[in-house]
C-alpha cells in the first residue's frame, strides 16, 4: 500500500481527515492491488470495465462452496436450507441497498445486459407496430441492441435523444421526442464512455407526466452514487455486480411490483414454475417468476457482501475521494500537450476519456500497460457515441474507491512515455 504523507494530505483536503484515512486503509482490502505488472506496481484504472474485489467478497464466495454448497428453494436438507437463507439474505441486502419498497421487486440476473434484455423481451411483449422506444445517443450497446431486437419483433420504432458537444444530454430534445406513442424509455444513469451523470430524476418526471415508464441503466452509477429507486421514481433499475466490487455474472433488476406482476416470464424452467402439466403451466410468485434455472447462488451471496462493504465505506466518502481524483486527473489532462478530453459535462462520475493527438488509443493503452497502468481503450461498446464525437476509440481511465493521487500521477507519467515514443504527433 502506497500511503505517503502527501497522499494523505491531499485526500484529507478532499474528503475530510477521517474519511480520507478510512479510504486509504480500504486499499489494503484488495489483494490484487499488491501484484506487479511488467515488474511495476499495478495501477488499475479500468474500473468502468470491472472493479477489483475486496477480500470479504472473495471470502464470501469461497465460504459458500466450502460450507453451504447446495441448490436453493429445492431441498429439505440442512445445506439447502442454509444456502437458501444466505441467498435470500442477499436479496434483502440488495433491497436495502437501492431502497426498493419490497423484496419481491429484486430479481437476480447475470448482469445489466440480462436485466435490460429481460425487460425488452417481457415488458416489450406488449409493443405493437408504430410504438416508439426512446433511448439516448450515449447508451452502450446493451441498452441499444435489446430495444432494436424488440423493434424487429413488434414493428416498434427506436428514437434517439441527441448528445451535446460537452457530453450532456439534450433535455429539450428528450422532452420533444416524448410522444403519445412512446412506450418506454431506456436511459443510462451514468455514461460508461463519457462519465456524464444524467439528470435522471428530472427526465423520469418528464416521462411520467406522459405516462411513460423509465428503465435506468445503472451499471456505471452504483459504484459511485447512492441509489434510491423510490426517490428516483424509476420503473426499472438495472445494474451489474462486478462493477460494484462483486463477482462477475451477477446483477440485479429492480422493477415496480405492479409492472413485474403484469409481465410474462421470459425464460422457462427451474424455479420460475408453480405447477406444470402438458396442458398448462402456472408461474411462481415474484421474484422467482423471472429467475429460471439454478441461479448464481455463490455470486449472489458475494454480491450481498459487496453491497455491505460499499455501504460501510459510505457514498459520501467515495464521492469526495473519487471527485478529488477526477479533478486532479482533469487538471493534468487539460495541461497535457495533444490530449483532447471526450466528455466534459458539468456532472461527471470518475471517468476520464480522451484521445492523444494522432496516436491510436490501442497504442496508448499498450504503452501504458508496459508501465503497469491498466486502462480501457476502444469504443467502449458505445460505437454510435464514438461516431457522434468523430473518433474511432478513446482511452478511458476510470477510478474506484481504492485509487489514489499516486495512481493519477502514474497515469500521466506513463503518458509522457507515449510522447517519447510518438513525439508530438
Amino acid at each position: 500500500m502506497r500511503d505517503d504523507p502527501k497522499e494523505r494530505a491531499a485526500l484529507g483536503r478532499a474528503a475530510g481527515t477521517g474519511a480520507a484515512s478510512d479510504i486509504l486503509r480500504r486499499r489494503a482490502d484488495f489483494p490484487i492491488l499488491a501484484r506487479t505488472v511488467n515488474d511495476r506496481p499495478l495501477v488499475y484504472l479500468d474500473n468502468g470495465a470491472t472493479s477489483q474485489k475486496p477480500q470479504c467478497v472473495i471470502d464470501a464466495e469461497a465460504h459458500y462452496y466450502e460450507h453451504l454448497n447446495a441448490n436453493v428453494h429445492r431441498g429439505v436438507h440442512r445445506l439447502s436450507q442454509e444456502a437458501t437463507d444466505a441467498y435470500e439474505a442477499a436479496r434483502d441486502t440488495a433491497q436495502a441497498f437501492i431502497n426498493a419498497a419490497q423484496r419481491e421487486e429484486i430479481v437476480f440476473v447475470r448482469g445489466t445486459t440480462e436485466a435490460i434484455n429481460l425487460v425488452a423481451n417481457s415488458f416489450g411483449a406488449r409493443f405493437r407496430a408504430g410504438d416508439e422506444i426512446l433511448i439516448t445517443g450515449m447508451e452502450h450497446h446493451s441498452n441499444i441492441v435489446p430495444w432494436q431486437l424488440a423493434c424487429e419483433r413488434s414493428g416498434a420504432v427506436l428514437k434517439v435523444v441527441p448528445v451535446a458537444d460537452d457530453g450532456e444530454l439534450d433535455v429539450a430534445a428528450f422532452a420533444a421526442l416524448l410522444s403519445p406513442r412512446t412506450r418506454i424509455i431506456g436511459l443510462t444513469h451514468v455514461s460508461n464512455a463519457l462519465g456524464t451523470i444524467n439528470p435522471v430524476r428530472e427526465l423520469t418526471a418528464l416521462a411520467h407526466a406522459r405516462g411513460v415508464p423509465v428503465l435506468l441503466d445503472g451499471a456505471q452509477a452504483v459504484p459511485h452514487l447512492a441509489i434510491d429507486v423510490q426517490a428516483l421514481d424509476c420503473d426499472f433499475y438495472a445494474f451489474s455486480g462486478h462493477k460494484l466490487y462483486g463477482p462477475t455474472g451477477t446483477g440485479v433488476l429492480y422493477g415496480r411490483r405492479a409492472l413485474l406482476e403484469a409481465m410474462p416470464p421470459w425464460q422457462g424452467g427451474g424455479d420460475m414454475i408453480r405447477q406444470v402439466s402438458f396442458a398448462r403451466t402456472t408461474y411462481n410468485d415474484l421474484p422467482y417468476k423471472f429467475e429460471a434455472g439454478t441461479p448464481n447462488i455463490a455470486g449472489a451471496i458475494a454480491l450481498g457482501e459487496a453491497m455491505r462493504y460499499v455501504r460501510d465505506v459510505g457514498f459520501d466518502a467515495i464521492a469526495a475521494h473519487e471527485g478529488a481524483l477526477l479533478r486532479d486527473a482533469t487538471e493534468r489532462a487539460r495541461a497535457f500537450p495533444g490530449l483532447r478530453l471526450i466528455g466534459t459535462a458539468r456532472e461527471k462520475a470518475a471517468i476520464l476519456s480522451f484521445v492523444l493527438a494522432d496516436v491510436h488509443a490501442h497504442d496508448v493503452g499498450s504503452i501504458l500497460d508496459h508501465e503497469g497502468v491498466a486502462v480501457r481503450t476502444g469504443h467502449h461498446c458505445a460505437m454510435p457515441l464514438m461516431e457522434r464525437f468523430g473518433v474511432a476509440a478513446t482511452v478511458r481511465a476510470s477510478f474506484a474507491l481504492y485509487n489514489t493521487h499516486a495512481d493519477v500521477a502514474a497515469l500521466f507519467a506513463a503518458l509522457e512515455k507515449v510522447r517519447e515514443v510518438f513525439g508530438d504527433a
